[in-house]
């Protein structure tokens, strides 16, 4: 038996890194995955987004675990259509008993000519993206009666400002995964009372393409102090996107059931004083 065996999970920017990653850890404990993506480029950003192609490749490794998938293209910044692919989702795999609000994008080292929009565009996907995922679901979920949780996906950065060098790229993405937080905050109390739990988690540097590209290096070698101020406290330059799967599959478990209003550093010790 698995630990979420007929549970419907929906995830957001599932087709590659993190997403991908917790989608295929949670089918093994048998979730059936609704995988959500943009698979489309934001102009903006210093590298591509995940393709139709890399959705289709999380389905046909969620499927080979055994488990249930759809995989479907959708923005989080546009509402109508999260809410569109709920309905499709929950039409083809059952009501939504867990969401994990992983789509983010990062505009560190971004070189476009319009540094406002670059910051339009990281909080819009990176804080807005997760109001709509979760609004996009509560009110079903609310009707259902059953329960639920939610597991937003923030950041080391979440829970601290080292390493902001003053650019609308990491200024964007430092104020939005703060910003993740003060919604769970905000989520858990008002959903409580229906049994629906909700938390964040906060992963160091994950080796993915959002931070695997050439504006994160940019940024990474724009000034010494910011190389200096973003090592984990445990001599290991990054985590895997397994080690974050890991602390969101007992997160969102009944091994967590009571466990909500929670922001859990999975950091390497980044964030120890």
């Amino acid at each position: 038996m698995g630990k979420l065996d007929g549970k419907t999970v929906m995830i957001t920017g599932a087709a590659r890194g993190q997403g991908r990653s917790h989608a295929v850890t949670l089918a093994e404990e048998g979730a059936n995955i609704l995988a959500l993506d943009i698979c489309a480029d934001i102009e903006t950003l210093s590298y591509g987004l995940a393709t139709a192609d890399d959705l289709a490749e999380t389905v046909k490794l969620v499927e080979a675990t055994g488990a249930r998938a759809v995989g479907l293209q959708a923005d989080v910044r546009d509402a109508d259509a999260l809410r569109q692919a709920v309905d499709q989702g929950t039409a083809e795999l059952g009501d939504i008993d867990i969401v994990i609000a992983n789509a983010g994008v990062a505009g560190h080292g971004s070189d476009h000519p319009d540094q406002e929009q670059v910051f339009r565009d990281v909080i819009d996907v990176n804080l807005r993206g997760v109001w709509n995922t979760v609004h996009s679901v509560v009110p079903r979920m609310i009707e259902r009666g059953a329960g639920g949780c939610f597991a937003l996906v923030s950041s080391s950065h979440g829970l601290s400002g080292r390493g902001d060098n003053g650019t609308a790229g990491v200024d964007s993405y430092i104020a939005a995964k703060h910003g993740v937080v003060g919604l769970m905050r905000g989520f858990a109390h008002w959903l409580a009372p229906h049994m629906i739990r909700v938390n964040t988690v906060h992963p160091t540097g994950v080796p993915t393409p959002m931070v695997m590209n050439d504006g994160v290096q940019r940024y990474l070698t724009s000034d010494p102090r910011v190389v200096t101020e973003m090592a984990n406290l445990l001599p290991v330059p990054m985590i895997e996107a397994a080690d974050v799967s890991r602390a969101l599959l007992w997160l969102v478990s009944d091994d967590a059931r009571y466990v909500t209003g929670v922001a859990l550093p999975v950091d390497a010790g980044f964030l120890t004083p």
